[in-house]
């Protein structure tokens, strides 16, 4: 056991901290025209805004933000100006966390790679004493050996850049600006491209503000569903309504959390929105989205007292089982598949859909909790932890960990279920080892993923994942006392096998043991032929004894 890591305790996830919603905005050509030209005007000051900032790198302060902002008022409004300051802000402070990660990251390659340089051509791994493989050929070792020289090279330019407080950062998106120069590959026509370039650029967003009109001056939506927006000062003349305003002839309905959104507006609780063109489709969309009150973490065992179902992830379906509150299965396993091939689209609504059967089967078992594993595969796609196994590293990749982990918290806070995450180490192995083989009938074939979504509940509920061995039958001459599978943490010797008596298979106790070993005469079934008196064999044959009194 030497070998194994400490496990990390189970612990309740966090529900969300905000609410986004949308819906479909059906927009006359000159609606169409007029958001088009504002999101552009307003796209050009905040890739402007940014530039800015980045130069200013980590001599930013609060005097700076005001010269930003009022530069921006007076060519847009202050609202504006407020909205495009606070998306600048956000977006260098994402690229900022991105470069952090990145410096992790290449540390961590860069150490892989000369881990294994140092071991000899085809080395084999050894965990315990914490040594690397060897890579396989002399081939293979020159490649690495350059690209080890490849990585320190970028791990300088970017600490230079992290000292420095420079970042690199394309509004629209660097993989669509390297689309630019692939436009046959991607099947694009110059104006295809620049028509998504110019819809990524483009900036309809603003800030809610508690007390104001509907909760947001800027873009206005009232309980009716009519929205108008605050134009910039140079396209004033586009206003359709007093006050510069422009009103959209198309309305909105929210149909998911229309009334908490109704209710919000109502009370003039702020609201942000922001205002998107799906070149791809030609429809424009409308997202509100707001803070909410964070709730209160549940108790673990509060959570665990009606049980839990355990799930277990994979990469084409989710494996899950109810237990109850002593950690026996109940049931039949369930499986929940998607598919995720295809589109971006196309897979975030079989995981949608998924999760969906998956709180709908925890809430006919009865259950409030159901225990996941606390994945983290941003490390696993590399090549130097997982070898040439490329079928591997490439399931790791497309593993949506977080996108799962993050629609289940959101989607369960719905139906008051706690969602609570455990340590991933060993579950699929010791599942597999102590579940697979026990849980399985004639009718009922169970898979490795099967028994590994029992561990997973069986560690969130606090019992050990081993399964005890059943209590001896009545008949039998070893009873030891009453063996279940389950034990309590307070109980004794819960991990302990049984002990092995020494002896032949029947069970019998060996010559010279036993309770009676030291009564020869009770083993005696004809009436204690040896109760007369003390009887020992001597050291020497009677033929020899007689012999020798003669």
């Amino acid at each position: 056991m030497g070998g194994l890591r400490e496990l990390v305790a189970s612990f309740v996830v966090p529900g969300p901290a905000g609410v986004a919603i949308r819906d479909r905005l059906r927009v006359s050509e000159s609606d169409a025209v007029v958001l088009a030209e504002v999101g552009v005007f307003l796209g050009s000051l905040a890739a402007g805004d940014l530039a800015a900032r980045s130069r200013q790198g980590q001599a930013h302060d609060a005097a700076s933000w005001a010269v930003r902002k009022r530069a921006l008022t007076g060519r847009s409004s202050a609202r504006w100006a407020g909205s495009i300051t606070k998306a600048t802000h956000d977006q260098w402070a994402l690229a900022r966390r991105g470069q952090a990660a990145h410096l992790v990251w290449l540390r961590g390659q860069i150490a892989a790679v000369e881990a294994r340089l140092a071991r000899p051509l085809g080395a084999k791994a050894d965990k315990r004493a914490g040594l690397a493989r060897g890579y396989a050929s002399r081939g293979e070792w020159h490649a690495k050996s350059r690209r080890l020289h490849a990585l320190k090279d970028r791990l300088a330019v970017v600490e230079a850049d992290w000292a420095a407080g420079r970042v690199h950062v394309v509004r629209g998106g660097k993989r669509l600006a390297n689309t630019r120069h692939h436009l046959e590959e991607a099947r694009l026509s110059e104006q295809q491209w620049r028509e998504r370039w110019q819809a990524e650029r483009m900036f309809l967003a603003a800030d809610g503000e508690s007390g104001k009109p509907c909760g947001n001056e800027t873009i206005r939506i009232t309980d009716t569903g009519q929205i108008s927006l605050k134009l910039p000062a140079p396209l004033a003349h586009r206003a359709n309504a007093p006050r510069g305003r422009y009103v959209l002839d198309a309305t909105v309905r929210f149909q998911h959390r229309g009334q908490e959104w109704r209710d919000r507006i109502t009370t003039n609780r702020a609201v942000a929105y922001r205002i998107h063109h799906d070149v791809l489709r030609g429809r424009w969309y409308v997202t509100a989205s707001w803070q909410r009150a964070t709730a209160p973490v549940l108790p673990l065992q509060a959570a665990l007292a009606r049980g839990v179902v355990g799930v277990d992830m994979n990469d084409d379906h989710l494996a899950a089982w109810h237990l109850d509150g002593h950690g026996n299965p109940v049931g039949e396993p369930q499986r929940f598949f998607y598919d995720l091939s295809g589109n971006a689209e196309h897979r975030d609504a079989q995981i949608r859909h998924a999760l969906s059967r998956l709180l709908h089967y925890t809430q006919r078992c009865g259950a409030a909790a159901i225990a996941i594993e606390d994945l983290d595969f941003t490390d696993g796609t590399s090549r130097e932890k997982h070898g040439r196994n490329k079928r591997f590293r490439r399931l790791l990749s497309r593993f949506p960990t977080a996108k799962l982990r993050v629609r289940l918290v959101s989607m369960a806070a719905e139906q008051d279920i706690t969602i609570v995450a455990v340590d991933p180490a060993y579950t699929s192995r010791w599942g597999a080892q102590h579940w697979q083989k026990p849980l399985t009938t004639p009718t009922r074939k169970m898979s490795r993923h099967d028994a590994a979504s029992v561990a997973v509940g069986r560690r969130a509920l606090g019992y050990p994942i081993r399964r005890r061995t059943a209590p001896p039958h009545p008949d039998q001459s070893d009873r030891g006392g009453h063996r279940t599978v389950q034990a309590r943490l307070e109980t004794r010797r819960r991990e302990e096998t049984r002990p092995h008596l020494p002896g032949p298979r029947t069970g019998c106790a060996p010559p010279g043991g036993g309770a009676k070993a030291g009564d020869q005469g009770a083993q005696h079934r004809s009436g204690h032929a040896a109760e007369h008196g003390f009887w020992q064999q001597g050291s020497l044959p009677l033929s020899l004894r007689n012999g020798s009194k003669s």
